[in-house]
């Protein structure tokens, strides 16, 4: 694999989380912002972050209340997702235009919104002044998902949600499962012995017997030709045998024998 290196570094992380974060002013006034530098920081306690430019509208609301809500959208609020990201509070109202619903939080002041499967209630613990971004780390206080996600026992089913991702200025759905946490070096279940196994050998006993019973057949009819073709051999040997044997009789009775002259006469 051959690689190049940008000239200039740059933030080359994706995919990442896409959210709608809600909050309220204490005047009472609420607004929606979306945020894709956000994730899990710690996992006891739970905490997560978000980071907001200076120049958002949002960002004195954060500073003054100290708490938000992170909201996971579906794949139907992506429209809303967008939409809060280039609109601003001083120029539109966001819930009105997108036709979203707040929701009373568990413990925070900031709204939810009604309309997101998941919603993460946060309050912040410290503001990290990094940059172009400042970084809100919070505390997670509460989690609120839809119920229709959650089974007869209990658990929720995140993986049919149908969240969405942001992937380098687009926004992406998660596509399909490739495994799950410790897959690679979980152990495989033997798999059962099946009945129809021993009937395939049973056939193939019979087929194997089968064939040996053809093999000596065609060994004993070969055999039978075999002993066909030599048969003759063997006789004509004999023949070949018995006038030799002929031929020295017949030069030992004419040596015995005695000579008679022309005329006959011994």
């Amino acid at each position: 694999m051959s690689k190049i290196t940008f000239q200039k570094p740059g933030n080359f992380i994706y995919p990442v989380p896409a959210v709608m974060v809600s909050l309220r002013d204490k005047a009472g006034k609420s607004n929606i912002i979306t945020v894709a530098w956000t994730g899990t920081i710690c996992s006891d306690p739970p905490m997560a972050y978000i980071s907001v430019r200076k120049s958002r509208a949002s960002y004195p609301m954060l500073l003054e209340s100290g708490e938000f809500v992170i909201n996971l959208p579906s794949e139907e609020l992506v429209r809303a997702l967008d939409y809060c990201g280039v609109r601003s509070l001083d120029q539109v109202d966001k819930w009105k235009e997108m036709n979203l619903h707040e929701g009373q939080a568990s413990v925070v002041a900031a709204p939810t919104i009604e309309e997101a499967p998941v919603s993460i209630e946060c309050k912040v613990t410290q503001v990290l002044p990094l940059g172009t971004h400042d970084m809100f780390l919070a505390e997670v206080v509460a989690v609120d998902v839809d119920e229709r996600y959650i089974d007869e026992k209990g658990a929720f089913h995140m993986d049919q949600v149908g969240l969405v991702a942001y992937s380098h200025g687009d926004y992406m759905s998660l596509g399909e499962k490739l495994g799950s946490f410790g897959y690679s070096v979980r152990k495989k279940p033997a798999k059962p012995v099946k009945s129809t196994k021993t009937v395939k050998s049973s056939k193939i006993e019979k087929t194997v017997s089968a064939q040996s019973s053809k093999s000596r057949k065609v060994t004993k009819s070969a055999n039978s030709e075999k002993n066909k073709k030599v048969a003759p051999a063997q006789s004509e040997s004999s023949k070949s045998v018995v006038k030799a044997t002929n031929a020295r009789k017949f030069t030992k009775d004419r040596k015995t024998s005695p000579s008679k002259n022309r005329n006959g006469k011994i």
